[in-house]
């Protein structure tokens, strides 16, 4: 298995070395979810990948596996109204802070896929395409993608016309379909988004 930037030797005096990433940076609408995650140190496990690398089936298997084996996770959501008010990274941002509040113990070092935290207080390394090279980020993308689809899900059972549970917010063709017949849903659509721009919710 590949996710082993970890296990470089700066990280060996690190004991409490966190993965943290994001899901929903790119959809029309629900919120951007954040997760950060501390794995026992060395650990490792064959299938657990980049989330975009795999199936919904294994990333529901993956996520109790690291629910059960992870010595902390935390995630957080910020809101459609919250991106258009700050913008998605600045929301981005703000979620991976959410999430690493909420790590018991705190982590002494902050691995994070692509972006870094300004006055984050720990010492922090943000890598692209991190999911595919960090264990513990591979982990956080993980949580954050399948607590983020289970979430559109439930706002498909709230909206079943938008059919949320196909698309899960991102900018389908089906997806615009549904806005033009229905209109954009306040606060859950992203009406900062320049495919949203045209509609005005009434």
């Amino acid at each position: 298995m590949g996710l082993t930037y970890q296990d470089r030797p700066e990280f060996a005096n690190y004991r409490y070395l966190a993965g943290v990433d994001e899901a929903g940076r790119g959809p029309w609408a629900g919120p951007v979810v954040a997760a950060a995650v501390i794995m026992p140190p060395g650990y490792h496990h064959e299938t657990i990948d980049d989330s975009k690398k795999l199936t919904a089936r294994q990333r529901e298997t993956l996520y109790e596996v690291i629910k059960r084996d992870a010595l902390a996770i935390g995630v957080a959501f910020v809101d459609a109204a919250t991106i258009d008010a700050i913008n998605i990274l600045a929301a981005t941002r703000q979620a991976m802070r959410e999430a690493l509040k909420q790590l018991t113990p705190a982590p002494d070092f902050v691995l994070l896929d692509a972006v870094t935290l300004p006055e984050l207080g720990s010492k922090q390394q943000g890598l692209i395409r991190g999911d595919g090279l960090a264990l513990p980020i591979a982990a956080a993308s993980i949580i954050a993608k399948v607590t983020r689809d289970r979430y559109m899900m439930e706002l498909h059972r709230a909206h079943p016309e938008y059919r949320f549970n196909r698309h899960k917010g991102y900018g389908t063709k089906f997806h615009r379909d549904m806005i033009t017949k229905y209109g954009p849903l306040p606060g859950i659509h992203r009406m900062s988004f320049k495919p949203l721009k045209i509609f005005q919710i009434r």
